[in-house]
């Protein structure tokens, strides 16, 4: 009796992983499905489906720092608007300023992940935190395919590609051979081998773009795989951070099996106003 007892929980045990599993993968490939095709499709289609993803991931980033305020997703559509209505161009100044705040806010969230125990997230800094942490990156992430004036969709789907891989081979390298922890009091799971892993495929991923589309040089692309590889891994430990923070394990729940849409973004969102500086920088060299 007992025997058959421990074969039925273990057949349970099975069936629940199979079913959670199945969840996971529909879940990651329709979510994969949209970004793709609304990035290939038009400018307009990846324009309107990360006003969609912004509008979600600011009230799950609300709820992980227990804020509930409603203009800050107006001051959100306020910046799409401003950057991305046609036949009219941001005034650089505003360019530079917001960029500029956005990378100081995001290298001071490094320093705080690094040092200190818990984020400081007085009333003050929720809000400069939820703008210049999250709202201009999201800004950002949606220039880079317009960085020349012509939307070019390889260049947003190349480092999304870039990101997914480095998440992908991350795990399995750290899963696999990780001994040595990253940054344990944060992310128990991830590992120096783990992120050395991640590194080394996506600067092949970047390698593989090159070759397969004509857009940048093997060089330059290999320089945004280093970019989004560490930056990615960045973002993807300060969120980690906010939800252990905030007490829970996903920053939402609408992407079964994956959690929030936020949970999905987080490290393209840190990477893109570096990336876009780097983009900037090559635009004004060349």
């Amino acid at each position: 009796m007992e025997v058959a007892q421990k074969i039925y929980i273990c057949c349970c045990w099975k069936i629940y992983n199979m079913k959670e599993l199945l969840t996971r993968s529909l879940s990651g490939f329709l979510y994969i499905s949209i970004l793709l095709i609304s990035i290939f499709v038009s400018k307009y289609t990846f324009i309107g489906v990360f006003a969609i993803f912004g509008i979600i991931c600011i009230y799950e980033f609300q709820k992980l720092i227990h804020l509930k305020n409603t203009w800050l997703y107006l001051v959100f559509i306020g910046f799409l608007l401003l950057f991305h209505i046609p036949n009219f161009e941001t005034p650089l100044f505003v360019t530079l300023t917001l960029l500029g705040l956005t990378i100081i806010t995001q290298l001071f969230l490094v320093r705080d992940l690094i040092t200190i125990r818990i984020i400081p997230m007085f009333e003050k800094r929720k809000y400069f935190t939820s703008i210049f942490f999250l709202i201009t990156s999201i800004i950002f992430l949606t220039l880079i395919p317009c960085y020349t004036g012509e939307y070019n969709p390889i260049m947003i789907a190349g480092p999304l590609l870039m990101i997914w891989t480095n998440d992908t081979f991350a795990y399995l390298v750290g899963k696999n051979f990780g001994k040595r922890k990253l940054l344990e009091r944060i992310s128990p799971k991830k590992t120096i081998e783990g992120f050395v892993g991640g590194f080394i495929f996506t600067l092949l991923a970047g390698y593989l773009i090159s070759i397969f589309t004509d857009t940048l040089s093997t060089y330059l692309w290999l320089i945004i795989s280093i970019i989004m590889s560490i930056f990615g891994t960045l973002g993807d430990l300060i969120q980690s951070k906010f939800k252990r923070q905030a007490g829970v394990k996903d920053s939402g729940s609408i992407m079964p099996g994956h959690g929030g849409i936020f949970d999905r973004l987080d490290s393209i969102i840190f990477a893109s106003p570096f990336l876009y500086t780097f983009l900037q920088i090559l635009k004004y060299v060349s």
